[in-house]
């Protein structure tokens, strides 16, 4: 009976280190899952960090070239007003009219002596 017995522990002793071993692998293949993890969200969150500074490095740059934009159009402190750039343009067309006025005369007299 004592060797029955000694079987029966023998194989549960087997079965338990067949099962820790199966338990061990199971736990590395976890702990590689977990590294990739880690390695892509570092991999993720340097590339955010890049995208991130690369709209700010835009954004400074668009702003940049608004505050130019706006020094050469004389848009903002000390510019043009809005009614100095209408009064330009009605200026223009009557000066326009007039030249064009101007012309026509210019013809229709060159014309009667030729």
């Amino acid at each position: 009976m004592s060797s029955s017995r000694d079987r029966v522990e023998d194989t549960y002793e087997a079965q338990n280190d067949q099962r820790l071993d199966e338990l061990h692998s199971k736990i590395r293949t976890l702990r590689g899952v977990t590294t990739d993890i880690n390695n892509d969200v570092e991999r993720q969150n340097l590339m955010l960090d890049d995208t991130g500074d690369r709209f700010n490095s835009f954004g400074a740059s668009l702003s940049q070239s608004a505050r130019r934009a706006g020094a050469a159009f004389g848009i903002g402190n000390g510019g043009l007003k809005t009614w100095r750039v209408a009064l330009f343009v009605v200026g223009f067309f009557l000066a326009f009219l007039v030249v064009r006025k101007l012309f026509s005369l210019w013809n229709s007299s060159s014309g009667t002596t030729g």
